[in-house]
């Protein structure tokens, strides 16, 4: 008896053995098959490396800047060493905001097209379109200032471009609206610095900052400014936008057809009369009240008065979303 525990303990610990070479081997392949893969991919640009102990180590280069820029037509003077700094950090900066910046590839499928049909409507170039980004990342936001919506316009400025803004409706919210108000301001801002690139540098600090500024320098050239910080650094961010965006592809950013947020197909009903409700007024139209307030938000109360002359399109889902 005491043979046969013998001869079946050694057997038994033969077979440990056995198991434990099996299982060494198959834990060495697997790690070269992954250093392999690794090197396979990676061979080129070399963005990962492959530590003694099987974790990976990434390797992080800064994006390089283009050959040559512009923007609305007018060329960046990237021959300058200030200029290229400041491009080189703004592109630093956002290029490695992956979450971020693939959030608004998605979104611009959605937004862009709206955009692009309002500055094409008033002649402004299509690079605007990256301010949108620069100002908002394409969504409706508030500042600490008080600046609100995709445009980011003030209260006080809103309704000089023809947004109405009360408590019961803010137009600032209405990409369309916004969009449009936006142009009127590029045109006038053109027409008064001859320079799209001044135009769009002044939307952030306003028509009269930027004229104090050029008038006591001597120029209306932005890249000649000294201006204050967030000015300074506004078109390049709008220039960053655009070559990440423009060419996503080419940076990494890969998205497939699915992967982004397309137009949504929607139902118009024209408004100009009162909304004692909103919800009940949606409820009758097959819809819901959070169905109406996610495709208008700049509907901010619960009811619509009716402004004398005043006309409204509210969206609704149609069958074929």
């Amino acid at each position: 008896m005491r043979n046969f525990i013998a001869d079946k303990t050694t057997i038994s610990m033969k077979n440990r053995k056995m198991i434990q070479i099996f299982a060494l081997g198959l834990s060495v392949g697997v790690a070269a098959m992954a250093l392999i893969a690794f090197s396979k991919v990676n061979k080129n640009d070399e963005t990962v490396e492959v530590k003694q102990n099987g974790r990976l180590q990434y390797k992080w280069y800064a994006p390089q800047l283009p050959e040559k820029a512009s923007f609305a037509g007018e060329p960046v003077p990237l021959d300058r060493w200030d200029v290229r700094e400041r491009y080189d950090r703004e592109l630093l900066i956002n290029y490695y905001m992956h979450g971020s910046l693939m959030y608004i590839l998605k979104l611009s499928h959605r937004q862009f097209p709206v955009i692009e049909k309002e500055l094409k409507a008033y002649g402004i170039p299509d690079d605007f379109k990256y301010l949108c980004v620069a100002e908002s990342s394409l969504q409706n936001l508030s500042s600490s200032a008080g600046a609100q919506g995709y445009w980011q316009f003030m209260n006080s400025t809103a309704p000089v471009y023809g947004l109405e803004v009360t408590s019961e409706v803010d137009e600032r919210y209405n990409l369309k609206k916004a969009t449009q108000a936006a142009c009127q301001y590029f045109l006038q801002a053109y027409q008064k610095f001859g320079s799209w690139t001044a135009a769009a540098a002044s939307y952030n600090c306003g028509m009269g900052g930027y004229n104090n500024h050029a008038t006591f320098q001597g120029s209306n050239n932005y890249y000649d400014l000294a201006l204050p910080e967030e000015t300074n650094r506004y078109i390049y961010r709008i220039l960053t936008f655009k070559n990440l965006i423009a060419s996503a592809g080419t940076w990494g950013y890969i998205l497939q057809s699915d992967d982004v947020y397309e137009p949504l197909h929607t139902r118009s009903f024209t408004v100009d009369t009162a909304i004692s409700n909103l919800a009940t007024f949606a409820s009758d139209q097959g819809s819901s009240y959070k169905e109406l307030k996610l495709l208008n938000p700049w509907l901010r109360a619960r009811n619509l008065p009716a402004k004398k002359g005043k006309v409204y399109e509210i969206l609704l889902p149609s069958d074929d979303n």
